[in-house]
């Protein structure tokens, strides 16, 4: 029976985890915040300008170029690299900040953390590559490029989100 559990709870409510706390309550109030800010930022970062460029750079005749423009035309280029670009720059990234806000208000188990710590990586793997095809394309001198700020704000989401984690893994431990 349901109600048959001690101190007459159901299952869910007996089985469910508890929200993660903290000796410090104010610092886990300005972590939930942090992480909930990157539900907001992480999509205006894919729509910031990452880079500026001259027209004559390959894959891209625009001068601003962002995640999702760049995603554009990967999609007509080429498929696979499409996939997994999405998966790191989106699909990563959103996963992460959704299971840790789920983690901090206790409607997920924490044995979790240290897969969506490495989705977190895998978002930072996009930040690298962006960097490279920078370094590149102004090494060949085939294009002025410039960083736009939202190379900037991406940078500092996938940050921000690497940090909540770790910090919500170590206010778990102790």
């Amino acid at each position: 029976m349901r109600g048959d559990m001690p101190g007459g709870a159901t299952d869910w409510q007996f089985h469910s985890p508890a929200p993660v706390q903290s000796a410090n309550p104010e610092a886990m109030i300005w972590l939930r915040l942090l992480n909930l800010a990157l539900f907001v930022l992480f999509p205006l970062a894919w729509f910031a300008p990452l880079l500026r460029a001259g027209l004559n750079l390959p894959l891209f005749g625009m001068d601003e170029i962002s995640v999702v423009s760049g995603l554009q035309a990967l999609w007509e280029t080429d498929v696979v690299l499409a996939l997994v670009v999405t998966l790191f720059a989106i699909f990563a990234p959103m996963l992460k900040v959704i299971g840790v806000a789920l983690i901090q208000f206790g409607l997920l188990r924490r044995k979790v953390l240290p897969a969506l710590n490495l989705l977190g990586k895998l978002a930072m793997a996009d930040v690298f590559l962006i960097a490279l095809y920078i370094v590149v394309v102004k090494g060949v001198g085939l294009a002025r490029v410039e960083t736009g700020w939202g190379l900037y704000l991406f940078t500092f989401c996938v940050l921000a989100s690497i940090l909540v984690g770790i910090l919500v893994g170590k206010r778990e431990r102790g």
